[in-house]
């Protein structure tokens, strides 16, 4: 069973960024904004409510109310863990405890939809939180999950909280590109850069959130999502790895594909409700184009197929379209697609219109 990040107590392959923030809980100087940065979905804010429960579980650096051994020396804690039956764990879990909170995309009132980035005035109110005096732990935390979808004014306004930070106030950034925030946010955030897991650590958390999946389709989920259990969740999730195989064969018949098939899989992905399985299709489409650019670009062979419907597909779509041409494919079909997800353009006209990009570039 795969749990959101509020409610997960395991953590895998993040020992060294959770140690480092411990080792600077317990030299009594921890500084009060840690930037989390690194792929999407391998486990950034499970780490940081990780870090938030511990917090909160404390109270106090050590040396103030902890307490000592036999020697008369402060016991230090040598983990962030704390049990999934303890209260302060299902308090976080559940967002009720009152020195936590979570700044996220809200409901836009207006017309119920999620907004597309996280408002200024979101943000001033979890400004307002921070200086209010902890409730019940020694401290207050904030989560931003994630920092990546900040508009310019929001961001300015979080700014200003990390130039001006109230005490005992803890604030954990999760950000999916650290890069594209702005360089004084950085430069005021202790930064803990995460890492994909491992291929044999992503295997172990797939094997226990996806029981039920056998053997080939849990490897070649591991393959699609690169290291990212959240990616690989997400892709199962929406049956991610069938229209995978769906497209991947389309691509390897065009353009002799059948436009029954085609306008069958523009159906699917355009009905109500299928928002994110158009989302998931999508970003494996141009994960896909990219990936093949790469290897063709460096003069190496397409990589190896990923399910038996991908074998010469890749091949012969760089020996028709050639490196320069497929990066210009590569390129509209992620603009057109990060169109249609801003957007909400029509789904089966933006799938129509990608082939017909790749029809323009290449004659199979």
């Amino acid at each position: 069973m795969f749990l959101p990040p509020r409610e997960n107590p395991d953590l895998v392959g993040h020992e060294n960024a959770e140690a480092r923030f411990l080792a600077a809980w317990n030299s009594g100087r921890l500084p009060h904004a840690w930037l989390l940065g690194g792929p999407e979905g391998i486990g950034k804010a499970t780490l940081a409510f990780r870090i938030a429960r511990f917090v909160l579980s404390q109270g106090s650096h050590p040396g103030e109310d902890a307490g000592n051994n036999l020697f008369g020396e402060p016991v230090l804690p040598d983990s962030l863990y704390i049990e999934p039956d303890a209260a302060i764990f299902r308090r976080t879990a559940s967002a009720g405890h009152a020195d936590l909170t979570t700044l996220e995309r809200t409901i836009n009132k207006d017309n119920g939809r999620l907004r597309t980035a996280i408002s200024v005035e979101d943000v001033r109110s979890c400004g307002d939180f921070l200086r209010l005096t902890p409730a019940e732990a020694g401290w207050r935390v904030l989560v931003v999950d994630s920092a990546d979808e900040l508009n310019l004014n929001a961001a300015n306004a979080l700014l200003k909280m990390l130039e001006e930070p109230p005490a005992r106030a803890l604030i954990l950034l999760v950000c999916h590109t650290p890069m594209r925030l702005l360089p004084t946010i950085r430069s005021r955030c202790c930064q803990l850069s995460l890492k994909p897991l491992e291929a044999e650590q992503l295997d172990r958390v797939l094997s226990g959130a996806l029981p039920d999946v056998d053997s080939a389709d849990v490897a070649a989920l591991s393959r699609l999502a690169e290291g990212s259990p959240g990616r690989a969740i997400a892709i199962a999730e929406q049956d991610g790895l069938s229209l995978f195989r769906e497209l991947i064969s389309l691509l390897s018949a065009y353009p002799q594909t059948s436009t029954a098939a085609l306008h069958g899989l523009g159906d699917k992905l355009s009905r109500a409700g299928t928002e994110e399985k158009f989302r998931v299709t999508m970003r494996l489409f141009g994960w896909w184009l990219g990936r093949l650019v790469r290897e063709a670009s460096r003069g190496a062979p397409a990589p190896a197929p990923i399910v038996p419907e991908e074998a010469g597909c890749g091949d012969r779509l760089i020996a028709a379209a050639g490196v320069e041409r497929l990066l210009e494919v590569w390129e509209k079909i992620t603009a057109l697609s990060e169109q249609a997800l801003r957007q909400n353009l029509d789904r089966k006209h933006i799938l129509l219109s990608m082939f017909s990009i790749i029809n323009g570039a290449a004659r199979i």
